[in-house]
């Protein structure tokens, strides 16, 4: 049998596997819930995910999934690479996606107020997709001023792609940035030159105390470094929403490593990033936050079908290290005034890793 017919064929019982899959278990979608959501790509997806050099092209695809009655609906979209770090092709099999909706295409679908969505991809492996998502939804009980994720299992429906790219796998539909701003009153901000110290503060610990406590060093809040800026106006005080947690040492990806400037061992260790205070009370209403949490954030993994066994063990151990720290005043004091020290490099600012 002709090679090429062979790979139409593979794709054809995806497709109805996938549909089957999704008929047994039709039920009210709507983003950003619980449930995995099964989407279908299809179109020249060999083309857009070959976009890993130089300007990336927006190009015609279709996105498809099925809907409450079990009709299978289908929207043209304009989709692209995106991304520094995760589109390089030495660096991840699939690169990450930003989806690309018209007003009128997107009416009456789970994308209705949606326009510009990210779609995070597997790089090595969705594993590792699987952990960051799960990252999202712990920042989600730190704060409602973050970006909402939407777990999904993707078939990307092209017979010139190999059999191994086109999944089912998952993938991280994120929130779009404006809509995140509207769900908070507020708006999105593109003000250049701001410093950590002038945003609100309160929202500021909360994150960097966030991002030490999954051991996340790629952010920067003067380069906006997967760092999102929201305010009521243009003339408040803006805060500070992260996003991109493939660093992070809680999600463990393999091809993570932390910046060279900041002379640390593995992403595994802890460095807290915010900027000196020299008082240790300024961070006692965000402890306590933390700790009244802790419950729903253990919770968070404990509870999970989707994760391995042997990861939650290990989460579990990684964020004792992070609850004995915050509550003991010695381990605190010296962890998060760290960037208080002249010979450390707590104050060191990096543009990022370019993920």
């Amino acid at each position: 049998m002709d090679g090429s017919i062979q790979k139409k064929i593979k794709t054809i019982g995806l497709l109805v596997l996938f549909l089957i899959s999704g008929l047994l278990n039709a039920q009210p979608i709507s983003l950003f819930g619980d449930e995995i959501i099964p989407i279908t790509l299809s179109g020249d997806l060999k083309e857009l995910l070959n976009d890993r050099t130089g300007k990336p092209q927006f190009r015609p695809i279709t996105i498809s999934y099925l809907g409450e009655d079990s009709s299978l609906i289908s929207i043209p979209i304009r989709s692209r690479t995106r991304g520094n770090f995760r589109r390089a092709k030495g660096n991840c099999t699939h690169p990450p996606l930003l989806l690309n909706f018209s007003k009128k295409n997107r009416e009456g679908t789970i994308f209705n107020q949606q326009d510009r969505m990210k779609l995070v991809m597997p790089c090595r492996g969705d594993k590792y997709v699987l952990q960051e998502y799960y990252v999202y939804k712990l920042y989600n009980l730190i704060s409602p001023k973050s970006f909402r994720a939407q777990l999904v299992e993707l078939i990307l429906d092209d017979p010139e792609l190999n059999p191994r790219d086109k999944g089912p796998f998952f993938g991280i539909l994120l929130e779009e940035e404006d809509q995140m701003a509207a769900r908070n009153n507020s708006i999105s901000i593109d003000k250049q030159l701001i410093r950590p110290e002038q945003t609100v503060r309160n929202d500021f610990l909360n994150m960097a105390v966030f991002q030490y406590m999954i051991g996340n060093t790629d952010w920067s809040v003067q380069y906006r470094q997967n760092i999102k800026l929201i305010a009521p106006d243009s003339s408040s005080r803006p805060v500070t929403v992260p996003y991109d947690f493939d660093h992070a040492g809680i999600v463990g990806a393999p091809y993570a490593k932390p910046a060279v400037e900041l002379d640390m061992r593995s992403i595994r260790q802890r460095r807290y990033r915010g900027f000196c205070m020299d008082e240790m009370a300024g961070f006692d209403s965000v402890f306590l936050h933390f700790n009244e949490l802790k419950e729903d954030i253990y919770s968070l993994y404990i509870n999970s079908e989707l994760l391995d066994k042997k990861y939650i063990r290990s989460t579990l151990k990684y964020l004792d290290d992070f609850y004995k720290t915050i509550n003991d005043v010695r381990g605190a004091r010296r962890e998060f005034q760290y960037p208080c020290q002249a010979g450390g490099t707590g104050n060191v600012v990096i543009k990022g890793l370019g993920n």
